[in-house]
């Protein structure tokens, strides 16, 4: 990732959506690549040492100036790798992403000594470690971006839009049998049926634009 880092430009990022190990230090890794000019990921990872590119894909951004990339290679991460630090210290990562020369990272741990011996850990290892937050939570939350779906989906629409979709939603709109017609779901958002309708297929549109545009 650091090696990548200089052509994703000072705006961009990389971040490991997902990660297995193999062994004798490979991991097979997925990565999110956001950069403000398009990169060649193939031919980028090829001048990685240690990494073999599985699968390379350009991906829907939602905005402008902004090129999104899914890589998944097997890499032979260098000790220690901050993924394994992690994990070795039986915690989630939650994410893991690099910008600025940066890597942040979100893990839960059960209990708040195991924090502190994870905090102990990546301080002796890297040389520095900055606290950022800390929440206490009922919740452990999703390895990497398992549940990080509906915050992808949901960045790449209006508020109009997810308006729309929630509440058509929760009302029945989209039920078999409807449970609710697009006046009566117009008239609990306070607009016009048409504006509804309209809105409602821009909407739809968005949803199957980011799930087929790429194939």
């Amino acid at each position: 990732m650091a090696e990548l880092l200089p052509f994703v430009g000072d705006g961009g990022s990389i971040e490991v959506d997902n990660a297995f190990y193999v062994e004798d230090g490979e991991w097979l890794e997925s990565f999110t690549v956001a950069s403000t000019e398009e990169v060649d990921l193939a031919a980028r990872f090829e001048e990685v040492s240690g990494v073999s590119v599985f699968y390379t894909q350009s991906i829907p951004s939602g905005s402008a100036g902004t090129h999104l990339a899914r890589a998944v290679v097997f890499a032979n991460e260098p000790y220690p790798y901050v993924l394994e630090t992690v994990l070795r210290r039986h915690a989630i990562p939650n994410r893991l992403v690099v910008e600025r020369g940066t890597v942040s990272v979100i893990a839960t741990v059960a209990e708040w000594d195991d924090f502190r011996d994870l905090a102990d850990d990546v301080e002796e290892k890297y040389g520095r470690f900055d606290l950022l937050k800390v929440n206490e939570t009922d919740r452990p939350g999703e390895p990497l971006d398992s549940g990080r779906l509906t915050d992808v989906l949901v960045s790449k629409f209006s508020d109009h839009q997810i308006d729309v979709l929630e509440t058509a939603y929760t009302m029945g709109y989209f039920s078999v049998p409807r449970e609710a017609s697009a006046q009566e779901v117009a008239d609990a958002l306070g607009i016009q049926q048409s504006t509804f309708s309209e809105r409602i297929r821009t909407a739809q549109h968005t949803l199957f634009e980011l799930i087929f545009s790429t194939r």
